[in-house]
């Protein structure tokens, strides 16, 4: 069995309030989709990386690939109209090289920090499980709101989990919850797990990390920075 890394790279990010696309943005002289791609290269249970590439972007990704040796970068798929659109070109990209019960770790392009812990653990889960959603407990109060200004309701946080990437299920079933959310009408579900939830489907949970973060504000571009700085795996 083979396990493939799906890396979403489509969106165009316009939080960061910068032209260039986040998952292309330097760090340290180094571009955001460089430290993801190598956190997959670097892991032995790893064996394919597939890159879905925003529009205009394929050669610059193909240049970094062979410049940080990411010697596992197999195919670069054009982006979709939206995150799930994304998903759905790459998964049934990968369908014509690989067999169903090969495993797809799908994983957000602007999540870098993700560890070999966090990848492992998705991995086996999958394997185990048929499905693997890294995710955080939720440690703050969550507060209910409709009209975004104030609230009347609490949430129970231990009934939440906080989701992550990457998420992990057999491609086979992957492919075909695609295809029966298009039949449904399902699209613009926000993410692996959410797709396969509004289809019914069960999803487990493994473990993630606080600091598997998401480059979506400048803020978060600090705080990479700053673990950059002190990073363990």
């Amino acid at each position: 069995r083979m396990n493939i890394a799906l890396i979403i790279a489509g969106g165009r990010g316009m939080r960061m309030g910068q032209e260039i696309p986040k998952q292309f943005l330097t760090v340290n002289d180094k571009p955001v989709i460089a430290y993801t791609m190598e956190a997959f290269q670097k892991h032995p249970d790893v064996d394919a990386i597939a890159v879905v590439c925003v529009d205009g972007w394929e050669s610059i990704l193909a240049a970094y690939a062979r410049q940080y040796g990411i010697t596992k970068l197999r195919h670069i798929i054009p982006g979709g109209e939206n995150g799930q659109g994304s998903i759905r070109n790459g998964v049934f990209e990968l369908e014509k090289h690989y067999k169903p019960t090969d495993i797809v770790l799908v994983h957000d392009a602007i999540r870098p920090m993700v560890s070999q812990a966090i990848i492992s653990g998705c991995i086996a889960t999958t394997a185990e499980r048929g499905s693997a959603i890294v995710t955080i407990p939720c440690q703050e109060a969550m507060l209910e709101t409709e009209d975004q200004l104030s609230t009347h309701a609490v949430f129970p946080r231990d009934n939440l989990k906080r989701t992550q990437t990457p998420q992990g299920f057999p491609l086979g079933r992957l492919a075909d919850a695609h295809r029966r959310a298009l039949e449904k009408g399902i699209t613009n579900s926000v993410a692996s797990c959410t797709l396969m939830v509004e289809l019914g489907e069960t999803v487990y949970f493994c473990a993630g990390s606080e600091m598997n973060i998401k480059l979506t504000t400048p803020d978060d571009m600090v705080i990479f920075k700053a673990l950059l700085n002190v990073a363990r795996d």
